[in-house]
Parts: C-alpha cells; structure tokens; sequence
C-alpha cells in the first residue's frame, strides 16, 4: 500500500517505570526518580525526567547517577509489577484497535489505515489515550503519521504526555531541523560516523547521495537515507500473544534420573535465554513439557515477570518440572517453551543485578555470537549441554 494512504499509531508510556512507581505512591511525584539496582555496583534501569537534567540516563553505573543527582530518590525496581500494568494497557489496546503491534512492554504500533473514512483518527486516537490514561493511570505519549517511522519520532517530539500528528505533507519539514539521533535505527557508532562527514541534521542526511550513506553505514545505510527522507513502507505486524520459542528432545532410552532431567532442562532454557537476548526479545510466560514412556503428555505454564535472564528462567523452569514430573513413571520427551514475547531485552532486569551481573552476560553473549551457543555455558547447565535441541 502507498505510504500516502497508511495512517500509522505510535504509543509510548512516559518513562513507564517511574510512572508506575509514582502510580504506586504519590509523593514520588515530581522528585527525581532512579529505578535500578540500589547499591554502587547496581545499574540504572530507569530514570525520571528530573534526573535526566542531571545527565543520568539508563544503562549508567548506579554509582555514577548517584554522584551526579545526589537528592535522587532511588526504587529497586519490581517487574512484577511493570509487566502488570503492560499488560493492562495491551489489553485495553486490544480491545479498541484493528491492528497493533507491542514493540516492547510500554510502545505499540496500530494500522489505523481506512478508520477516516468513518471517523477522524486524530480523534480516535485522542480518545484512546483518554481510555488509557483513566483506565491504568499512566502517562502515554502518541504520534499519528504515515509511517511508522514519522510517528515514533513524533512520540518523542509530543513527550511527556503529548499528542502529535505530522501530515504527509508536514513530514519533510518537521524531520528536517532534527538531529539525526532522532531515527530509529541510528544508534552511536553510525550517528558518531555520520558526524565526521559533518551531517548532523536530518535534513543535511537528506542530501547525501544514497549511495554514499549506504558505503558508509552498510547494509542499513539505505534504510536509514530512506528514513530521512520521510520514507517507510514497513507494516505493522498484528501481535499475538501466542508467539514462541521453543525445543524439545526425545531420548533414545526413557529416563528417570531426575537430576539429570533438570539438568537436561536447564541447559534447554538456557539455550532459549541466549535466543531471546539475540533477538532483543523477552518472555512473560514458561512452558515445561514431558511426555512419558506411555505417551502421556503433561505440560506446567506460569507467567512471570517479563524476562530474558538465564539466572532467572531456569530457576522457574527447574520449578515447573518438579511440580509436573511424577517420579513413578520413566520419561520419553523434554520440552521448554518460552511464549508471550515482545521486544525489550535491553529494559529489563537490571533492577537486582549488578553491573557485573550485566557485563557477565555481555560477555558471554558476546562468546555465543563468535564461537556457537554450543561453546560456552554455564557450570549449572553443562552436563547436560549435549542432548539440547531435538
């Protein structure tokens, strides 16, 4: 479909963790919030428009942030409850919009493409944020455009809790004056190189051969000339909350040694952890399943806090297969399922863990990525390292 004709939704809650921990207390209001790991070697999940003035922003040493904004009131962060209130806000889109797409626990993408012809979708939209704000009571911030493009990065212009609309012909004016940090996909090493050819705005980006953006930034070069110049025909993808990963193995021989059942289970989930962090995705929900020697299948589900923590889904896999293992019967087939999934590996679960706690999985990640995620793994999963996958 032409870009013309698309009229896209962009969603975002305001700095969703604080907003949640001021929901929660309300003489949390206009302070300057840190939501992380409380002590110096914790790291900043989230932070407060307050301590941004300061220059704290996510991902910095809790050390650093406190040295910085000293009169920062600091929140051990709780997921239990941030995956909570996302999935409210998930439901009430659910229940309003056509097609919408969760990018992660607090942004969502809705086609609203054909809705004019009944009713504005300025309007519409408008009163969806309304429902939002009334029915959960957090801020959310909306950019209604062409593109999703255009409409995240009018998300960001409308913040905190603003509505913005660019027309397809107010696109090209609006993107031109802003820094091209502003589009998605221009992370630091490419805003860093586009800097040293003197391109700073959108609209200086504009003007360099396509060609040349594309030498210069590789593969995504193209994509992101294309950005600048007001163009993105990528489609909102319908989310279902049913999407997954899973694996499973069948033994040649049934087995009953449940220790090295958990093992087998840990190294499985284990495994799943690493391709969910990939990916940058995370999980809300963990499937254990076992099949015994008489082909009787039983599987234990639990939702948990959004996650893509080895440390953490192991512990809950572990937990679900000693709840539906019954140690009478020789078991045939393993599996671990992760479903519920949406983007935001990098969000979560900084709030108990350390920054070395975070480094350690960097750095093994970064091992898995070089060598194969069959090289490196942890002490707790490695006698059973062999037998992942079918």
């Amino acid at each position: 479909m032409e870009q013309d004709k698309r009229n896209i939704l962009h969603l975002d809650l305001d700095t969703f963790f604080v907003s949640v921990e001021r929901l929660r207390n309300s003489q949390l209001n206009n302070k300057p919030i840190i939501v992380g790991g409380t002590s110096d070697r914790g790291v900043v999940s989230a932070c407060s428009y307050e301590t941004r003035a300061f220059g704290v922003y996510s991902g910095m040493p809790m050390k650093m942030a406190r040295r910085l904004c000293p009169e920062a009131r600091l929140i051990r962060g709780d997921m239990d409850q941030y995956s909570k209130y996302s999935h409210l806000v998930t439901d009430i889109i659910a229940d309003e919009a056509p097609v919408y797409e969760k990018m992660s626990i607090d942004e969502h993408y809705l086609d609203l493409t054909g809705m004019d012809r009944f009713f504005g979708t300025l309007k519409w939209s408008k009163e969806l944020r309304q429902r939002i704000i009334k029915e959960s009571g957090l801020p959310i911030s909306f950019g209604l455009s062409k593109n999703k493009c255009v409409a995240k990065i009018a998300t960001g212009e409308a913040k905190p809790n603003g509505e913005l609309q660019i027309a397809s012909q107010e696109i090209l004016p609006f993107l031109a004056p802003l820094s091209i940090r502003k589009i998605p996909g221009v992370g630091n090493k490419a805003f860093q190189t586009l800097r040293t050819m003197g391109v700073d705005t959108i609209a200086t980006l504009r003007n360099v051969p396509p060609d040349m953006v594309a030498r210069v930034l590789g593969k995504n070069g193209e994509d992101v000339w294309k950005k600048a110049n007001g163009i993105d025909l990528s489609p909102v993808k319908p989310y279902r909350e049913r999407k997954s990963i899973g694996t499973e193995r069948t033994f040649n021989n049934d087995r009953a040694d449940t220790a090295r059942l958990e093992e087998i289970i840990a190294a499985m989930t284990e495994k799943l952890a690493f391709e969910l962090r990939r990916k940058e995705k995370v999980t809300s929900c963990v499937t254990i399943k076992i099949r015994y020697a008489n082909f009787d299948t039983h599987t234990k589900q639990q939702r948990i806090p959004y996650s893509a923590m080895d440390h953490q889904l192991i512990k809950i896999g572990r937990e679900l297969f000693r709840k539906v293992y019954d140690r009478r019967m020789r078991v045939r087939l393993v599996g671990v399922k992760f479903s519920h999934l949406v983007h935001g590996a990098h969000q979560l679960d900084l709030f108990e863990d350390t920054s070395e706690m975070v480094r350690l999985y960097q750095a093994l990640d970064s091992l898995k990525n070089r060598y194969g995620d069959h090289i490196v793994h942890k002490a707790l999963s490695m006698s059973g390292r062999k037998v992942v996958g079918r």
